[in-house]
């Protein structure tokens, strides 16, 4: 319970001190890049040596990637067919395309699952939706804004991304079946714990709402694809059609069903695919989120 409450006083903290005149405007970019050159990266180091490699991870791993592909096939369709100009379908295919895995994902099955359960967020989030976005995203972001795709610039960026050059060393020990010493696994514990704190009130302080803007269908759609259909589509695949439970699939499901992924709606931004629609996508997507959050937590439970 304490977990629970924990995400909304951060986030409500966050909220408030976009009021706070001596709070810099800009301070969320400090907090954002601490989680990613630090607590992201401790994440990896402490749990991933300690994950037993087995085919259930399969179902974590595949969610980021299946999921954009669902939202490209839908999208780009959908966007055919209605005459979308390319910038708005690669904007939507983006931003409904990945998921807040982390950010939002890890406080959030941290405490709905435990310990048990983040081992399986961090494999749904760092080979899965960071791969993903600086990847499939940057290509489609590319040809969408009518760019050409620069593959060393892709590379480089996934190489050098701190969380993913932790997750390939945390990947060798645990294939070598070696752990870090005691003394360095909790200075890890500590530093992750912190994702926590620092990622809601990070969010928090991002949240705005345009309540005159004329993108509010575009939303919709974009939103109950990313909270409704993308999560459904997980949830027939792997409790239906394979017949798989567990935590790790339960993780996935919830990961799926994730508010969209703030560096998502950045890129998309950079390439100019409607910077108010990407915006928005995350301002309404991350609080409605915490509703659909929890009717996909009571159908897990009851299904």
């Amino acid at each position: 319970m304490e977990n629970i409450l924990l995400i909304f006083i951060c986030l409500l903290l966050g909220v408030a001190l976009q009021r706070v005149k001596a709070f810099p405007t800009q301070g969320y970019k400090a907090f954002n890049q601490f989680i990613i050159y630090i607590s992201l990266p401790a994440l990896a180091l402490y749990y991933i040596p300690k994950i037993a490699l087995n085919s259930s991870l399969f179902y974590p791993l595949a969610v980021a990637w299946i999921g954009f592909l669902f939202s490209y096939l839908f999208f780009s369709i959908l966007g055919k067919r209605l005459g979308w100009p390319r910038r708005l379908t690669g904007c939507l295919i983006i931003v409904a395309g990945l998921g807040n895995t982390s950010f939002v994902g890890f406080p959030i099955i941290q405490a709905l699952y435990g310990e048990e359960g983040l081992k399986s967020a961090i494999i749904v989030d760092q080979p899965g939706s960071f791969v993903v976005m600086a990847t499939l995203g940057i290509i489609t972001a590319t040809v969408y804004s009518g760019s050409k795709p620069d593959i060393r610039e892709i590379s480089f960026k996934i190489i050098s991304f701190p969380p993913f050059v932790a997750f390939v060393l945390a990947a060798l020990f645990n294939i070598m079946q070696l752990d870090f010493p005691n003394i360095f696994q909790l200075v890890f514990q500590k530093l992750g714990n912190t994702v926590t704190p620092i990622a809601l009130v990070s969010v928090g302080l991002q949240l705005k709402i345009d309540f005159k803007s004329k993108h509010w269908r575009l939303l919709s759609l974009g939103l109950f694809f990313k909270l409704f259909l993308t999560p459904l589509l997980f949830f027939i695949l792997y409790r239906i059609v394979f017949g798989a439970t567990g935590i790790p699939i339960d993780v996935s499901i919830m990961e799926a069903a994730m508010a969209p992924m703030i560096t998502g709606a950045i890129l998309a931004s950079n390439f100019g695919l409607k910077p108010k629609l990407s915006s928005m996508m995350i301002g309404i997507g991350i609080p409605v989120s915490f509703l659909s959050l929890l009717f996909w937590h009571w159908m897990l439970s009851v299904a």
